[in-house]
């Protein structure tokens, strides 16, 4: 078996029960039990000085889930660490637990694997400072590999509803932070709002958090956790969960939607007239709210935002954008970057629905944003201002479109770093196209040209042997034209399939 193979950049990931051809289980039972040892190992080297290390175990609705706990469990049992099984729980909730409730945790493990199809499955994990990251997973799966285990007293294990702790702690925050002068208890009476939990295990906060705030949540839906989720992808980029939840607003007449993914780090909205608020816009809304309270700040961003969003930020806002990399956790490190420069920064947030926030240690929690959405919202309700009145003056692009172009080439990544370099040379010489020069990731064009009037940007995926390309154009045909253009250039690179 091939262990380096389970490692999904920050996270494990792998197929965990059968039922998609061609896809082999590798995260058996005695897979993770080595891994749950592992972890163990691992942990304890983190935190050498501390006897009875407790570790929290929690699982998105994923049908394997159980098996992958009892697993997990078993292996850090045997290494002598108190488990703390959470059951059904949000992977924010995890880390949270080495924060917030009765008895702090030392460390935390998550079995999701976020939106992928029912036979996936996979581990996140947790210290007290914040989630692993690539070199601390390829630590924790050499030491399984080497399956060399000291004998141990046992650890011991507990039941624990965190998630009712988890849930009180958004109650007192959105109380203390409305601050309805009418009904301190119930500051969200009046307020419609749907929530969509795809099937997964976002359901808590319409029934734990929402509703006895006061707020109607009667015409949420999927709230039931179902690891075949038979209603629609649990994914705020998906066109179909998308549809699903805009549909159920109108219908409803509701003042917001929310819809997150399975295991909660991500979110969406829908506003009062149906309009998405994801992407360009979700990260502009939640922009406006935090430069409110924190003139001036860093907001950072992965590299496929707007231009408009740019503009709304720098010169609307008076806030500063600062465009990186792809993948929440490297947004997340570049924030805690910035501040350690002594650049303040209050916000890291992905066009996929991560959000990570100081105020809340940088942890990508879509409740926690969620919460954020909804304070604000029913302080704007107060004064009899709507929530989207924020982002009036967000610039949208007519046309955006992704293109995601195969390397079929054993050396991928060589393969594409060529085509972004030589592709650089071509944008520089020619007319209407400017290559951004404050862009970390791939090769980003603003084109003036008067039949494109837009940008694109060329970059390696993180893992997959793909080429993705994001064009955005604010006319009519803009992107068609701007990909004619890129076509001609491309076509030359045989192995690539576009």
């Amino acid at each position: 078996m091939d262990w380096k193979k389970l490692q999904n950049g920050s996270d494990i990931r792998g197929v965990a029960m059968e039922g998609i051809e061609n896809e082999t289980v590798n995260l058996t039972f005695e897979t993770v039990k080595r891994i749950g040892q592992a972890f163990a190992i691992w942990l304890k080297n983190y935190c050498p000085n501390t006897t009875n290390l407790k570790v929290a175990v929690g699982m998105d609705s994923r049908l394997s889930g159980p098996d992958m706990e009892r697993a997990l469990t078993e292996g850090l049992l045997t290494q002598g660490i108190d488990v703390f099984d959470f059951g059904l729980a949000s992977t924010p909730a995890i880390f949270m637990s080495t924060k917030i409730g009765i008895e702090k945790m030392f460390g935390g493990v998550m079995i999701t694997a976020s939106h992928l199809p029912f036979n996936r499955n996979g581990l996140k994990f947790f210290t007290i400072d914040s989630g692993l990251d690539k070199k601390d997973i390829a630590e924790i799966l050499d030491i399984a590999e080497k399956n060399i285990f000291p004998k141990t007293q046992r650890g011991r294990y507990f039941k624990r509803n965190f998630m009712d702790e988890y849930s009180e702690y958004f109650i007192e925050l959105i109380r203390n932070q409305v601050v309805h002068s009418q009904d301190f208890a119930h500051p969200l009476t009046g307020l419609k709002i749907v929530v969509d939990a795809g099937n997964g295990t976002g359901g808590f906060f319409a029934e734990k958090v929402l509703k006895p705030l006061g707020a109607d949540v009667s015409d949420s839906q999927f709230l039931e956790p179902d690891g075949n989720f038979p209603n629609h992808p649990p994914n705020p980029e998906d066109e179909t969960a998308m549809a699903s939840i805009i549909s159920k607003v109108k219908d409803a007449k509701a003042d917001l939607g929310i819809i997150f993914d399975t295991d909660v780090d991500r979110v969406a909205f829908v506003s009062n007239t149906g309009e998405t608020i994801n992407r360009n816009e979700l990260i502009a809304l939640t922009s406006a709210i935090i430069l409110k309270k924190n003139p001036e700040t860093a907001i950072v961003t992965d590299s496929i935002t707007s231009n408009g969003l740019s503009v709304f930020i720098n010169e609307h806002l008076k806030g500063k954008h600062h465009r990186f990399k792809r993948g929440y956790n490297n947004v997340i490190k570049e924030a805690k970057r910035l501040n350690e420069s002594g650049e303040p920064c209050y916000l890291a947030i992905e066009t996929s629905g991560h959000a990570a926030l100081k105020d809340n240690y940088f942890l990508d929690d879509g409740a926690y944003l969620a919460a954020i959405i909804v304070i604000t919202m029913a302080k704007l309700n107060l004064q009899g201002k709507s929530l989207m009145s924020l982002i009036d003056n967000l610039q949208r692009p007519v046309e955006s479109q992704e293109f995601r172009i195969k390397i079929e080439d054993a050396e991928f990544k060589k393969y594409g770093e060529k085509i972004i370099s030589d592709l650089e040379i071509f944008a520089k010489n020619k007319d209407g196209w400017k290559v951004v020069s404050d862009n970390y990731e791939g090769i980003r064009v603003n084109c003036t040209d008067y039949q494109q009037q837009g940008w694109f940007l060329l970059r390696l995926s993180l893992h997959d042997p793909v080429i993705p390309l994001n064009i955005e154009s604010d006319i009519k045909g803009g992107v068609q034209n701007i990909l004619i253009e890129l076509k001609g250039f491309l076509d030359k690179y045989e192995k690539l399939n576009f």
